[in-house]
């Protein structure tokens, strides 16, 4: 697998932040995995694998579009979109997870765990998990359990076990609380396989080059298109950074390509009102690595908010905190409110249905191509789609005021429920 940059160091680090702040007696199983991905990235059988499942269970590559009559609209820059909405299961996560799957079993594991919020790594963890003959056990909040129902039966169709997390805002955070307790007691016999570019060393690394695809691809597809040209500008929503750092990491190395990163504002700019941590944060560790999180005044977490469960987490990846640190990376907000009106006016001008995560970034480009000139170039990360947030937003629309639906009984039969979670910094 190839490096995106020249990060982390030895230790884990991404200038100030990353590191292995995880207890001490789970070293020994980060070592295992550290030295087995570092054998099996320059292994042209594993690369050979890895490529045939892309292409055969996930579909890649996937294209690039222009989206010709929102551009139009706007009479400003033209924008473009990567479609990972169109890998199998909707989203850019089973980018990751086949790669995990195929590292856990190269490992002698037997068994994937991993959290999910908007339901799209989950889905996409039990493919992967069915597809290599692999058990699955994914761990998610209360709140988005009944959100995106759909996503839901698919995991337990497909094989996976489900556990409803109950604990504080029984959202994404504390899933992640949940799924980490659970690989710690598990270990031995099974691997994490972590949703975002977040975490100990070296999951954040892992992550961010199985992500790498979508932004070699963007870049020779997008100048393609356009005769040779690269993007002006390239945006993509930002929760822990796995589908951002995918799409800059074709980019990184070319400093007239502005790198956008796009956050949700949530209901407010106040504390709970949001899930801004770039904006908002400050330096602090949260599950295994130091990176900017939203806490409050003791220095616990701080409660977030977002019309998109995929990006309702209080921190960031280190990666994504370094490239902020360093000046190469830009970040806006955008609230739930411009979210739902920009997923409705792609649908309906473009015949695309993005996930409620893609149509944050696809805000902020709307935003900025009617700034910019018609010369210019804006390429999205459309990183899933958004059949799992239909129901939620005609409920929104028909004034329900975005009410979390009741969990279907479907959904609920078998799910697991977990109620303690450790409270992990």
């Amino acid at each position: 697998m190839p490096n995106t940059s020249r990060f982390p160091d030895a230790a884990g680090y991404y200038g100030d932040f990353g590191g292995n702040h995880w207890p001490a007696h789970l070293a020994p199983a980060l070592h295992e995995l550290a030295v087995a991905y570092e054998e099996l990235r320059a292994s042209p059988d594993f690369r050979r694998e890895l490529d045939a499942v892309r292409s055969g269970l996930q579909g890649r590559p996937t294209p690039v579009h222009h989206l010709r009559n929102t551009s139009d609209q706007l009479g400003g820059a033209a924008i473009y979109v990567k479609r990972e909405d169109l890998n199998h299961t909707g989203a850019h996560k089973i980018n990751h997870c086949v790669g995990f799957a195929l590292l856990a079993r190269r490992m002698g594991k037997r068994k994937l765990i991993a959290e999910t919020g908007a339901g799209q790594h989950g889905v996409a963890l039990a493919t992967a998990a069915a597809c290599f003959g692999l058990e699955c056990e994914v761990h998610i909040g209360a709140v988005d359990l009944a959100k995106v129902d759909v996503n839901v039966r698919l995991m337990r169709l497909l094989g996976a076990q489900v556990v409803a997390v109950t604990a504080g805002q029984s959202t994404l955070k504390e899933a992640s609380d949940s799924a980490f307790d659970a690989y710690s007691e598990q270990h031995d016999h099974a691997l994490y396989a972590i949703g975002s570019a977040i975490g100990p060393h070296p999951f954040p690394m892992i992550v961010r080059d199985f992500q790498s695809v979508v932004g070699q691809e963007a870049r020779t597809q997008f100048r393609a298109v356009t005769g040779g040209a690269l993007p002006d500008h390239v945006v993509a929503c930002i929760a822990g950074g796995s589908n951002a750092l995918g799409v800059y990491s074709g980019f990184l190395g070319d400093p007239q390509v502005s790198l956008h990163a796009v956050e949700p504002l949530g209901t407010g700019a106040r504390p709970g009102q949001h899930a801004a941590s770039l904006t908002f944060g400050r330096p602090g560790i949260l599950h295994g690595a130091r990176s900017v999180v939203l806490q409050d005044d003791d220095g616990a977490p701080a409660p977030v908010t977002s019309i998109a469960s995929g990006l309702a987490y209080p921190g960031v990846g280190p990666e994504v905190a370094m490239l902020r640190a360093s000046g190469r990376l830009s970040v806006s907000t955008v609230p739930d409110g411009e979210a739902v009106a920009t997923f409705l006016r792609i649908a309906r001008s473009e015949g695309i249905i993005p996930a409620l995560e893609s149509a944050h970034a696809l805000a902020f480009a709307l935003r900025l191509a009617a700034q910019r000139p018609p010369t210019e170039r804006i390429l999205v990360n459309l990183s899933g789609r958004g059949d799992k947030d239909v129901e939620f937003v005609l409920a929104d629309q028909a004034g329900g005021g975005g009410a979390v639906p009741a969990v279907s009984a479907g959904a609920q039969a078998g799910v697991t429920q977990r109620t303690a979670t450790s409270q992990r910094l």
